[in-house]
């Protein structure tokens, strides 16, 4: 029976691997599995060789607290795998943890292929990475087309898949009636899918949803939360007095949610592109400790957060980041949006153009399958 050994490093790239593991098993039943997972890999029936929270830190500064810990994870994220003996090591996102695993795995066993999905964003900074992976890695796969001449230059083999998120989904008919409020027009928020980002968001978005309801009535707001984080918002939405909020962690009923908003407030990140890709009108938003906000700016390349505005070279999904991120700035952005609808069929338009741009020819879990299946032939 062939293995392969998933790992990832935080919940978006659980999420991203379990949709090509998902699409590998309903073709292949003879391979074995073992990952560094969350629920989304766990709900397959892959076992985790630890809790991914272990693991899952943002940010610069937080690595730096706590980097004998994450040296010890990689040791024995290695000692695992290589006592599985994988004949692919399938690594998803999170470059500073499954890099470095991949990296150590490749020296000590040679005949363990390593394929790495999602290019670290070396457009972005550190282009100097690829010499490096160049070294340890067999395939890389790309989510944007743009990417590739980074790799071809130091010739990494590599492989343009497109976005999972944009891959076409089955239809499912989940009942909410019991959920929606036909009466009320619904605003999604998506705080973040990690502790430290939810603290920060959270408080602004609550004072968000406060003046908005002191200007308007008519409006439900949901926060788009997972399983592990929902308590938290819980806690925090206990400590305000406000009626009109909901807190969803169940994937479908999110999505039907989510199709049926006027509009999205949308933490910077992968999530940004479900929310293009149910044509919801929305604003980018996103805030991060002094310290590592001015690394950023010292470090980075790009003017934009947003992937659909950096391929663009434009703002076509208005940004809202440190200091702008702030509760008055959020909703003169949302309401002046929700007044000119020209504004959102604009937006909506150009996101549209942008999206197609970012598709595979078939869908990403399919160019993802075939290339995992191709090594394990």
């Amino acid at each position: 029976m062939k293995k392969i050994f998933v790992l990832t490093g935080e919940p978006s790239g659980d999420k991203l691997a379990s949709t090509v593991i998902h699409k590998l098993m309903k073709d292949n039943n003879d391979i074995d599995y073992l990952c560094v997972g969350g629920t989304h890999l766990n709900s397959l029936g892959i076992k985790s060789i630890y809790d991914l929270k272990e693991i899952t830190y943002i940010a610069f500064t937080d690595v730096l607290l706590n980097i004998f810990k994450i040296k010890n994870k990689i040791n024995e994220t290695v000692n695992k795998i290589i006592e599985f003996k994988p004949d692919i090591l399938f690594s998803v996102d999170s470059p500073d943890f499954t890099l470095r695993v991949s990296k150590k795995v490749k020296e000590i066993d040679p005949n363990i292929k390593t394929i790495h999905f999602i290019a670290p964003k070396v457009w972005a900074w550190r282009e100097g990475r690829v010499k490096k992976m160049k070294k340890y890695l067999d395939h890389i796969l790309l989510l944007f087309k743009f990417e590739k001449k980074y790799f071809d230059k130091e010739n990494l083999l590599n492989t343009f898949v497109g976005h999972p998120l944009l891959d076409d989904e089955n239809k499912n008919n989940i009942k909410i009636d019991n959920i929606i409020n036909n009466n009320k027009k619904y605003i999604s928020l998506f705080a973040g899918s990690r502790e430290s980002e939810i603290k920060i968001h959270s408080p602004i978005l609550f004072k968000f949803i406060e003046k908005m309801n002191n200007k308007e009535n008519d409006f439900n707001f949901v926060f788009h939360s997972t399983d592990k984080h929902k308590n938290l918002l819980v806690k925090l939405l206990k400590k305000i007095n406000i009626t009109n909020v909901e807190i969803i962690s169940d994937d479908k009923i999110k999505n039907v949610i989510l199709k049926k908003s006027v509009f999205a407030v949308v933490k910077s990140g992968t999530v940004s592109l479900e929310v293009c890709k149910q044509n919801i009108p929305s604003i980018i938003i996103y805030k991060m400790n002094i310290i590592n906000y001015y690394l950023a700016k010292l470090f980075l390349k790009i003017k934009y957060a947003n992937m659909l505005n950096i391929i663009n070279d434009k703002e076509i999904i208005p940004e809202l980041i440190q200091n702008d991120c702030n509760a008055d700035e959020i909703f003169k952005s949302v309401y002046y949006f929700l007044k000119k609808p020209e504004l959102i069929d604009n937006q909506l338009t150009n996101v549209k153009s942008s999206i197609n741009d970012l598709k595979s020819s078939s869908s990403s879990s399919e160019e993802v399958s075939k290339i995992l299946l191709n090594y394990l032939a």
